[in-house]
């Protein structure tokens, strides 16, 4: 009892993930985001302090002072080099690992310049990286299992725990989404006989945290021809934002899909702000989509005044576009102002830090990933749009509105 109550979190991930893959972790089981694997051969006879001099050596003033290999060490950023190499028939051939906390981005630039190395010592050399691992997607796995695991075995819930035990589900529904011919989806979507159709990822994710798991995205304002195909099999509903958007979307759906049932969240509302009670009252009142077509023709639609801002928020996403493909390749980030003009450009791996100190920003766009620190970051800054070259946003906060380069492709002309 006293052994198993004495096993450390990097013994018991071991048994989860399997020894090999556990051996990196165990031994950089602090900061380290990333682990670089790479492949060496020499032509001669070389020892582990002949690599390691290579590496430092001959990449030395290659990337500039800020990813210079003996900073990052210094800095730990970069960890203690690890090189494993033998020697037989006048050859020598090995592994390295180097343990990274530096980002995705920056992680995969130092790897690339591995292969840059010819020479070990007097002996011609290659290097060739074989991968680069995510050691935090094997601790959030281990975690998610067993939190399972303590979550099955458990025979009553204390009311105190009842919060923990929720978002631990939470977690689990969110690992579901699924894709269906590419467009995010739920992972019942495809055999359920019932299908929803929402807007985005973001609408997806709030009806698999209500444990709804039928759902499907269309993924833009243009109905793909997946969802209209899918609409014919199935009883379908729409459920959309509460806004003109919405308004756009139901009617091009009412024309190339097969819709049975309307659901709207409420004016100004989108799907993604709306509690679990609200979305499981809004789904249980839903309308034929007759009476829905019906109730949207006798609402009056004053068109200058919807034609007004439609044309501004046009005119915005061209000028945020134009800004993205300026943007693309360079790793760099730009701050706007109210009007979209460009008030400041940083370097990427500094948009968190700057965005929190900022004031009066009402765009950022990058060349990078949005992710759910940098959105809730935004959000509390006040930007109105964040662009970006992909996503990774489990909860999209309110009042900001995050597009990609899909996006933009996706959009009329």
């Amino acid at each position: 009892m006293e052994k198993n109550e004495g096993k450390r979190i990097e013994d018991l991930i071991a048994e989860k993930i399997g020894q090999k893959e556990a051996l990196s972790m165990k031994e950089d089981i602090g900061t380290t985001k990333y682990l670089v694997h790479a492949k060496i051969d020499a032509s001669g006879v070389v020892e582990r302090p002949d690599v390691v001099g290579a590496i430092f050596g001959q990449t030395e003033g290659l990337l500039g002072d800020e990813l210079d290999l003996r900073e990052l060490l210094k800095s730990s950023r970069i960890g203690r080099i690890k090189v494993e190499i033998s020697s037989a028939h006048g050859k020598s051939s090995g592994t390295i690992v180097i343990p990274s906390s530096l980002d995705k981005v920056e992680t995969a630039i130092i790897a690339a310049s591995l292969e840059t190395i010819d020479r070990v010592g007097p002996c011609e050399a290659t290097i060739k990286v074989e991968k680069i691992e995510d050691v935090r997607g094997a601790k959030r796995k281990f975690v998610v299992d067993r939190a399972k695991e303590i979550l099955g075995g458990m025979e009553g819930i204390a009311p105190e725990t009842l919060e923990i035990s929720e978002a631990v589900k939470e977690h689990i529904r969110v690992e579901e989404i699924t894709e269906y011919n590419g467009l995010p989806a739920g992972p019942g979507a495809r055999d359920s006989d019932a299908v929803i159709i929402v807007e985005g990822r973001a609408d997806v994710l709030a009806l698999l945290r209500c444990g709804i798991k039928n759902t499907i995205a269309i993924e833009g304002t243009s109905v793909p021809k997946a969802v209209a195909e899918l609409s014919r099999n199935k009883t379908t509903t729409a459920f959309l934002d509460g806004d003109r958007g919405g308004d756009l979307i139901l009617k091009e759906l009412l024309q190339v899909a097969d819709i049975d049932f309307v659901a709207r969240a409420p004016p100004g509302k989108m799907v993604e702000e709306l509690t679990r009670k609200e979305i499981i009252k809004l789904l249980r009142n839903k309308i034929p989509a007759d009476q829905a077509l019906i109730e949207m023709k006798s609402r009056p639609e004053p068109q200058e005044a919807a034609t007004q801002p439609e044309a501004r928020e046009g005119q915005d996403l061209a000028k945020l576009n134009t800004a993205l493909n300026e943007l693309r390749g360079t790793l760099k980030a730009r701050l706007l102002n109210e009007n979209l003009e460009t008030s400041e450009e940083i370097h990427v791996r500094d948009l968190n830090d700057r965005l929190a100190q900022a004031s009066g920003v009402g765009a950022v766009v990058f060349d990078g990933v949005v992710t759910q620190r940098l959105a809730d970051i935004a959000a509390e800054k006040g930007v109105k749009y964040l662009i970006g070259m992909r996503v990774r946003v489990e909860r999209m906060p309110a009042g900001l509105r995050v597009l990609t380069s899909d996006d933009f492709r996706r959009r009329p002309r």
